[in-house]
């Protein structure tokens, strides 16, 4: 769960890190209205959470599945934003056009990048076998 919630705290900064750098909306597109990112965003939370779920449910998880990890969080981004775009607009060139300008721009890049960092740190807290922490009245005598 912290994994997810830091997921989207760092693609929410980073990618407003992003437009403010660039000086650019992320979709940039008139009258589009907010739907395809709010989709987009959701989609890719999703499936970051099922992935690393699956992943934490191996004893021993590997780093490696941070790149999977990673890689299916953006590119379901990016289906997600193509199809909230075609819904919206019912255009499949603005729905490509919109896609190649996430992946142009670096907001792709930094979906994955905060996916790979949030990742890590799931399985970093999993393997390390973290607890919650508890005051010394509430462990146990024989430690």
């Amino acid at each position: 769960m912290l994994a997810t919630v830091s997921f989207f705290a760092l693609a929410v900064f980073g990618l407003g890190a992003l437009s403010i750098a660039t000086d650019t909306d992320i979709i940039a597109v008139p009258d589009l209205g907010q739907t395809p990112g709010v989709i987009g965003m959701l989609a890719a939370v999703v499936s970051f959470a099922l992935m690393l779920w699956s992943t934490l449910r191996r004893p021993q998880p590997s780093y490696v599945a941070t790149i999977a990890i990673a890689l299916v969080a953006g590119l379901v981004h990016l289906a997600a934003v193509w199809s909230g775009v075609l819904i919206a607009a019912g255009s499949f060139v603005l729905a490509t056009a919109v896609a190649g300008h996430l992946v142009r721009g670096g907001a792709s890049a930094v979906l994955v990048l905060a996916a790979l960092i949030a990742a890590w740190g799931g399985i970093a807290l999993r393997r390390t076998r973290a607890e919650h922490p508890r005051w010394p009245w509430e462990r146990d005598d024989d430690e």
